[in-house]
Parts: structure tokens; C-alpha cells; sequence
């Protein structure tokens, strides 16, 4: 359970009467974007409110009218979801500065220049999304942001999701410890172990990791390996 000095307030206005619960800011905005949270953590104290500020709590007679129950997870569940949020400035701008760390991350991870084949650099993604005057909604959901983002930014930069298929072949020498790491980071598409004890395998990756890829293999088999990037 969050403490009351990091709470905010979460209101909901219906039937004519205002309800209000003391949530973890961070954790009612995940819940609110469908995240699997548990409600009852992230309440900073048990009870429904009319006015938090004073203490005042709604009466049973307002919370059935409004909610058809007295329980308080289950009310709280949906003033968190269709209700308004009151983050402070300094949370707001805290958790602006993290969802846009994280959706230049995931566009940096999966999207390519089509028109090179290799991917945009993260600072290269940012600096189109300053142009295009992305802002960033604490509300919407990393995924949600990163859709917006990409259709503000594609008039400014040549971008576009992909994956791409990639063979490698790894010396004997270094097959059995490099199989399962290539296996844990990339999708094994096909694989197969040679008489001589070399692995060779097709590999599917985000396109925007391709370069850490092929650090991964080349460090794994002292630069001994071979790649191969696989036209789809």
C-alpha cells in the first residue's frame, strides 16, 4: 500500500456526486492502460472519499446508488479507470521523461530507414519527434504512444517496423555456448548442428537490432562466426 505522502487523488464525477480514492500515481496510470495491477497496493488508504482532503468518506447510500456496491477495491477499480488523475507537476513530468525514454527505446528496437535497410539511431529519433512536436500523454499506454509517435514522424524520416532474417554460423569451438544465447535473443527459425560440431541457424529479429546482433555473435565466437542478412 502506497503511503499518503505519495498519493494523488483520483476523482470521478457521477450521478451528480463527486467520488474520490488516494492512489500511487504511477500504478493507477498502469492500471488505467491495462497493466495487471493489483488495486488493492496501490490505494493509500482503504475507504471512498467525497473529499479527500477534508477525510470526508461517501456514504454507503451514494456508493450504491453510484456503483451498485460498497466495495471499495471494485469502486476504486473504476474511478482509477474512467476517472481524472491528479499527478503533481513533478510526477507529471517524471513519468513524461520515463514513457519517452521507453518509446524511443521500442521504435529504436524494431524500426528501420527503408531506404538504407539499417536502423535510426536513437538520437536520430528524437530529434524527429521534436520536430513533429510529439507530446507524450501519461495516460496512454507506452504501446499507444509509439503509434502516435510513428505516424508524427514518418513525414520527417524515411521509418517503418520490421523484422529481418539473419543465417549464422558458428565454429564448433564456440557452438555450444553461443546456441543458447543467439536462441535467447533472437527467434530460431531454423537450425542445424554439422558433423564437424558447427552450428549453423536463421535467425528473426526486430530490424532496429541488428547491429547489437551482430556484436552479440561476433563477441560469442571471437569474430570467427558468419552472418548473413536474408532477403524476406
Amino acid at each position: 500500500m502506497v503511503t499518503l505522502e505519495e498519493a494523488v487523488t483520483a476523482r470521478l464525477k457521477t450521478h451528480g456526486t463527486v467520488f474520490e480514492v488516494l492512489v500511487d500515481p504511477e500504478g493507477a496510470l498502469s492500471y488505467r492502460q491495462g497493466d495487471e495491477v493489483d488495486v488493492e497496493k496501490i490505494l493509500a488508504a482503504e475507504d471512498i472519499f467525497e473529499n479527500a482532503s477534508r477525510g470526508d468518506r461517501s456514504s454507503e447510500e451514494d456508493l450504491t446508488r453510484a456503483f451498485e456496491t460498497t466495495d471499495v477495491v471494485a469502486i476504486a477499480a473504476k474511478i482509477i479507470t474512467k476517472g481524472e488523475i491528479q499527478l503533481t507537476a513533478e510526477q507529471r513530468k517524471r513519468i513524461i521523461e520515463n514513457k519517452r525514454k521507453q518509446v524511443v527505446s521500442l521504435i529504436a528496437m524494431n524500426a528501420i530507414n527503408p531506404q538504407t535497410g539499417t536502423p535510426h539511431p536513437p538520437i536520430r529519433i528524437e530529434r524527429a519527434m521534436e520536430e513533429a512536436r510529439v507530446n507524450i500523454d501519461p495516460t496512454k499506454s507506452v504501446e499507444e504512444m509509439v503509434n502516435v509517435t510513428m505516424k508524427a514522424i514518418r513525414p520527417i524520416i524515411p521509418i517503418r517496423f520490421e523484422e529481418v532474417d539473419v543465417a549464422v554460423k558458428i565454429p564448433s569451438a564456440y557452438a555450444p555456448k553461443a546456441y543458447g544465447e543467439i536462441s535467447t535473443f533472437a527467434k530460431l527459425k531454423r537450425e542445424q548442428w554439422q558433423n564437424d560440431g558447427s552450428w549453423i541457424g536463421v535467425v528473426r529479429l526486430p530490424a532496429g537490432l541488428q547491429n547489437e546482433f551482430y556484436s552479440l555473435v561476433n563477441r560469442l565466437s571471437k569474430g570467427d562466426a558468419e552472418t548473413k542478412l536474408l532477403k524476406r
